[in-house]
């Protein structure tokens, strides 16, 4: 943090109106200063493309990032004028290239003797600035402040030109980096975040770097330049906390020799007494150090200050603490996504309002997927308690590489030794890699050489190789993707999909395997929902939601618009389900290091991701609180381990209790109590002995046991685990069904073949048509895959992997329903039922009511069904894809839901009200098929 000498002059604010001119075919560097024009004008801070200068999307636009994908899919949003993007959201202009920016500044006479500094907070990106025709320098931070000395400028006018490229050479950070894609923020061209001349003493400190230690002792390093005309010159550093009677210690350097080219460097060192607070999310206790330097007289000459906390992050023997605390991340990411600006904010506020939400949601957190946050990001994580892993915005990936010899390694140091520069005194700066998923054949060694290089040389944060890969010897912590419950590629063959539902695992084997440092599962979840499309009004800035625009016009004429909130709740409940699953595996797991949700809230592009139980603009969807979530990921969270989710009555229902505890301090006699309850009756209760539990562990609390005997009918149930009094509890749907009589019906003809359920139907006759998988008639374009899980990420950006669908919305009313519990979601008693079934696909009756339903991607929006209801001619019809033949049911839940539709069809209320005829019927069979 910058602080002005008290004598100094007040900065000169550099906002509003500068004259200005694009350079797309690069010529501005060709040409002598004097042919230099600027012909339009524009506001800064700004984005060029936000003011309207560039071209308009089109089919010609070179995106950063990939491009197109399936364009036939979307070929009348192609035109010009109608032309919608349908991967990410839609700038106004798009622009990449050289733009030139000009201001007549005017130095004040009470500036005489001072050098001038030009403060840039965020460029995008590669800046080159002249002062009066002479070249002042050139920065390319991506993710730091670009800063220049102009020298001493003497009073009066003199002109400032600024030359911004957004083009990726020569550096090439890869073009997916979310800090320089469109597929999140955008790749834009201007200045944004604080833009000020300085005036600066001859004599000036121009960094300071704070290290603590718990016992109180700190040592600031001290840079800086001393003028020739100098006297005896020392710094002295005062460190307070800032309260009445509070912590405040004063040190000095003594007499400082200053260096051939002027620069100086020094040490502080002193040690507080009593030993200080120390900064955690739970208590964010921040000191200030201030650095002041002087030059033979009394007065100091300038002064420096800086925030930081006394917080220690240690590593070693596959655990690391904080503050001599294991520490445990529950983190998201934040991928650079701002839809109102396209770019990330520089106040401190709208930083606060994100880290709000997400400690609100339990987390502590928040991963920056390859990119740098501005200054305001850290203040506000510094002052609430949040911990960052920040990266050094790069994605080395599609063309770019590290550990090559290209010129990002040399940019990745340097950009590095720019951030701790910047932001290494904030206490939640805690963790540190290049950036995300590497290629390049060398990239393991040179990342592992990384990391060795930042350990030796700044203890003040973790670091680890990269986000996602490689796993190496000698990081800090283990970032990977395969603690998780579904993995790139798994499509249906992951263990939500694959294996019946239960709680009982963890990731206790891969941790064994990498046992030199603790694991944060990189990426999980990447559960998506139904968009909604409620939210394309709130696109009222810089970003338009055109990719929402086109999922709502195909739903609307796939019929199934009018169903939208409806399948937006149903998926969104399962989506949160699966987060909830996947989210407690590594809350069971001893010594696993954390996780990272990808994501809390939306992410909106490579296809439209739509993996957050918030949207875009970290506001809820309306299907989950922040308080609902933060039960299962929170700092404390009781856990059960379930065998099985489905239980019969005949069985013992057996669970082994768990309390998740990185709470803020130790538990002092907490009793866990449990109860099985359903409807509103306890089936059973009880509590666990008091116990004494540290923080910083997963503790085992006890096993119970219910007779499940006396479950006369079928019951969806919950178990509930937790503490009133400490307001902690979790609890998890099982599913209990007394033994079902799997009987036929003498008045239902039950049937695979089509062409026997038409002949009945055609005799007036009630029938069950259960056609065989293979026998209902796909998508040949898009074959459709179903699967118990919701998609994952996308499918339009992961060639279509599977699934293909969102769970399910079910008419939870329905009368073949009402001897089978079931919410208006998918839940764990359909896993046996669904697992192997097709879904109908209802292109020629989209209207029709179905009982249950998959919920398609949204690029297809296919209306589809598992089950549905109708009068054809003189007969009664209930189609259904899932197999419910006596000889085939084997679950407690598929013989209750067999038992269940029967008992409807049998009866008198079976009497569908719509109609469908016999080709809309034949239209969902193959046509080879009978």
């Amino acid at each position: 943090m910058f602080t002005a000498s008290a004598a100094a002059p007040e900065p000169i604010q550099l906002g509003g109106q500068w004259n200005f001119a694009l350079d797309p075919n690069d010529l501005g560097f060709n040409q002598p200063r004097e042919n230099w024009r600027f012909p339009d004008t524009i506001m800064l801070p700004g984005v060029l493309t936000a003011q309207g200068f560039g071209e308009k999307p089109s089919m010609e636009t070179k995106w950063t990032g990939d491009g197109w994908r399936y364009p036939e899919l979307f070929k009348e949003w192609q035109q010009p004028d109608n032309f919608k993007f349908p991967f990410f959201l839609q700038p106004p202009r798009h622009y990449v290239g050289p733009a030139w920016f000009e201001k007549q500044i005017e130095i004040p006479e009470s500036w005489r003797g001072h050098s001038v500094q030009l403060h840039l907070e965020r460029v995008h990106w590669q800046s080159t600035v002249w002062i009066n025709g002479e070249k002042a320098g050139a920065c390319d931070s991506l993710g730091t402040p670009h800063e220049f000395a102009l020298g001493e400028l003497p009073p009066g006018a003199h002109q400032l030109v600024v030359r911004v490229d957004n083009r990726l050479a020569p550096v090439n950070p890869g073009p997916l980096s979310h800090s320089v894609t469109d597929h999140t923020q955008g790749n834009w061209n201007g200045i944004v975040g604080r833009m000020e001349l300085r005036p600066r003493p001859l004599s000036r400190i121009t960094g300071l770097q704070i290290f603590p230690s718990n016992d109180g002792t700190v040592l600031a390093r001290i840079s800086g330049c001393i003028d020739a005309s100098a006297g005896e010159t020392s710094v002295e550093v005062w460190i307070s906390d800032g309260k009445p009677n509070g912590h405040e210690k004063i040190g000095n350097s003594g007499p400082i020799e200053k260096k051939a080219d002027g620069t100086f460097t020094a040490e502080v060192r002193l040690c507080l007494d009593p030993p200080p607070a120390l900064w955690s999310e739970f208590h964010p206790e921040l000191y200030q150090a201030r650095a002041r330097l002087f030059t033979g007289d009394d007065m100091p000459v300038d002064e420096m200050a800086s925030n930081f906390g006394f917080r220690e992050i240690r590593s070693g023997g596959g655990k690391w603490t904080l503050n001599g605390v294991p520490l445990f991340v529950r983190g998201t990411l934040e991928c650079c996504i701002f839809p109102l600006t396209g770019h990330p904010p520089t106040d401190v506020e709208s930083w606060k309002r994100i880290v709000r939400i997400c400690k609100a949601h339990g987390l502590n957190h928040i991963r920056f997927h390859s990119w740098c946050p501005p200054e305001a990001a850290f203040i506000a994580a510094d002052e609430l308690g949040f911990y960052y892993q920040v990266e050094v915005s790069s994605w080395a990936k599609q063309g770019a590489e590290i550990g090559s010899g290209r010129p990002l390694d040399g940019w990745i140091e340097n950009e590095t030794e720019r951030m701790m520069a910047a932001y290494g005194n904030h206490p939640s700066f805690l963790l540190l890699a290049y950036g995300n998923e590497p290629a390049g054949k060398n990239h393991a060694k040179w990342l592992q050489d990384f990391v060795a290089k930042w350990k030796s040389k700044d203890s003040r944060r973790a670091y680890t190789t990269g986000a996602g890969w490689p796993v190496r010897p000698g990081s800090d912590f283990h970032s990977s993707p395969n603690p998780r419950l579904q993995r790139w590629g798994e499509g249906i063959k992951s263990r939500l999909n694959a294996m019946p539902p239960s709680t009982d695992f963890n990731w206790s084997d891969f941790v064994r395997k990498h046992a030199d440092a603790p694991v944060v599962s990189h990426e999980i979840g990447q559960w998506c929902v139904y968009p909604n499309f409620d939210e394309i009004k709130k696109y009222t800035g810089y970003f338009k939601a055109r990719n929402f625009e086109i999922f709502r016009e195909t739903a609307r004429r796939n019929g199934i618009l009018p169903l939208a909130a409806d399948l937006l709740h149903a998926s969104g409940k399962w989506q949160a389900a699966c987060y909830k699953h996947d989210i407690e595996a590594a809350l069971r797991t001893p010594g696993f290091g954390g996780y990272q949700l990808l994501d809390l809230h939306d992410f909106p592009g490579q296809g439209t991701a739509l993996v957050g139980v918030l949207d875009a603009f970290w506001d809820e969807k309306g299907y989950i609180k922040a308080e609902e979530y933060a039960r299962f990921s929170g700092p404390v969270v009781p856990l059960a381990e379930l065998p099985k989710m489905v239980w019969s009555s005949e069985e013992d229902l057996t669970a082994r209790l768990l309390l998740s505890h990185f709470g803020p301090s130790d538990l002092i006699g907490f009793t866990a109590r449990w109860e099985l309850r359903a409807g509103g009756k306890v089936l059973a209760s009880g509590k666990m002995p008091k116990r004494d539990l540290k923080a910083g562990a997963v503790h085992e609390l006890g096993s119970i046991y219910v007779a499940l005997a006396s479950v006369r009918e079928p019951v969806q149930a919950e178990l509930v685990v937790g503490d009133e009094v400490l307001s902690i509890w979790n609890h998890w749907d099982v599913f209990i069904y007394p033994p079902a009589k799997v009987e036929k019906s003498p008045g239902v003809f039950e049937t695979r073949r089509l062409d026997d359920a038409l002949h009945s139907l055609a005799e007036g006759k009630v029938v069950w048509w259960m056609p065989e998988p293979a026998a209902i008639a796909d998508d040949p374009k898009r074959p459709l895959v179903a699967g118990f899980s919701p998609m994952f990420w996308n499918t339009a950006w992961t060639a279509w992997q599977p699934p293909h669908t969102l769970g399910m919305l079910i008419d939870q009313d329905h009368p073949a329903l009402a001897a089978f519990p079931t919410g208006g979601h998918t839940n764990w008693q359909w896993w046996s039922v669904q697992r192997a079934a097709r879904p109908f696909i209802l292109s020629h009756a989209p209207s029709h009511p179905v009982i249950v339903r998959p919920i398609d991607d949204w690029v297809s929006n296919r209306p589809l069904g598992y089950a549905f209801e109708a009068k054809v001619g003189e007969g009664r019809l209930f189609a259904c894809a899932f197999d419910l033949r006596a000889e085939a049911v084997a679950d407690p839940a598929a013989k209750q839901l067999r038992a269940s539709v029967l008992r409807y069809l049998g009866g008198e209320s079976f009497q569908p009200k719509a109609s469908l005829d016999v080709a809309a019927l034949r239209s969902l069979a193959k046509k080879n098929e009978p």
